[in-house]
């Protein structure tokens, strides 16, 4: 894909995510929802989400005076560390193009501005985390953990941020499917039926414990405008077990690595049914004795049923060095192969 076609698609489904929101609460549509969660929950949530102010918020502009300028949201997870997505840090350099902010200046929901540095981030995964200085944290009231184990379709959750720079507002919904894939990045994303607009991106999405089981990324487009801003309620997130893996590295000071298998992958009739055939083969799928025109049955006895499916597989289940068991069908045999996976 072009450059500028990845652009396209960014804008169309890069959003993040409630004015919808606000006026639903406001009317009563969501008072259901909330009720199944316990008050404390969803205070502690708010309390955690912060703002990510517009680059240009120090300017002030003239013919906005005192404007509060907000562009996404995030959320305190521990020890002032803020993690967002990395799109709601990016700015356009005009020699560089686009680069991520090695400052931020967030918003608590009681409005204090304090200043973020960056700690580490992942293009791979539009995710990026930043840390408030010591002197600054007592103003961050609450914390919210990453939630352990992945998410089931139908689960409740709810979501907190700043839809179109509005807010805090809280959206609530349940999840659709939770393997679901964009072409903004290259995981995995879980779909979500909440309220969401331009602004919500890189806010938490909970569970009904006030855990986070996502990171705000996307929202899907359905009416055609001349306008940036966009509301809807077909949401995508990050899932946290991806998300925790890259803070986490971050939080170490060490580049996320990412498992290998070394084979490209190609859609073939295999009956009725389409799988994935090998179309090229690298190392250490060559030596472990796979070989071009295999279609790939199962990794670890989990049956892959695209290549979106085995490089999630890869990601979230496995670590380079870890040695996978690989059933493929050559002609009409089947075999099976351990490979020991490479890192990048």
């Amino acid at each position: 894909m072009s450059r500028s076609s990845l652009d396209y698609v960014k804008q169309i489904v890069r959003g993040s995510i409630g004015m919808i929101a606000a006026v639903c609460l406001a009317t009563g549509l969501f008072m259901n929802e909330a009720a199944a969660i316990e008050a404390t929950m969803l205070e502690r949530a708010k309390l955690a989400t912060i703002g990510v102010l517009e680059d240009t918020q120090d300017q002030r502009t003239p013919d906005k005076p005192g404007k509060i300028l907000v562009r996404g949201t995030g959320f305190h997870l521990r020890d002032g560390y803020i993690v967002t997505a990395r799109h709601a840090a990016e700015k356009q350099d005009v020699t560089t193009g686009t680069v991520i902010q090695k400052q931020i200046h967030v918003l608590t929901t009681d409005l204090h501005e304090i200043p973020a540095d960056l700690v580490g981030d992942s293009a791979f995964m539009d995710v990026v985390v930043y840390r408030i200085a010591e002197a600054h944290r007592a103003k961050l009231r609450a914390t919210v953990p990453f939630a352990s184990g992945d998410v089931q379709p139908g689960q409740e959750v709810f979501t907190v941020g700043y839809p179109m720079g509005w807010g805090p507002t809280m959206s609530f919904g349940h999840l659709g499917n939770t393997n679901t894939f964009l072409q903004t990045v290259d995981t995995r994303l879980i779909q979500a039926d909440v309220a969401a607009c331009s602004g919500n991106s890189g806010g938490g999405l909970f569970n009904d414990k006030g855990e986070v089981v996502g990171i705000m990324h996307a929202i899907i487009q359905t009416e055609r405008d001349d306008s940036t801003a966009h509301c809807s309620r077909m949401a995508f997130a990050i899932p946290a077990m991806l998300a925790e893996r890259i803070v986490t590295a971050a939080l170490d000071g060490k580049p996320m690595a990412f498992s290998k298998m070394g084979i490209h992958m190609v859609a073939v009739k295999d009956g009725t049914r389409w799988r994935m055939a090998v179309k090229d083969v690298m190392e250490p799928a060559k030596s472990a004795g796979i070989e071009k025109h295999d279609i790939i049955i199962a990794v670890d006895d989990t049956d892959i049923q695209d290549a979106a499916h085995l490089k999630n597989y890869l990601i979230e289940r496995t670590r380079p060095g870890q040695q996978v068991s690989v059933k493929v069908r050559r002609i009409d045999t089947n075999l099976t192969f351990t490979v020991t996976l490479a890192g990048g």
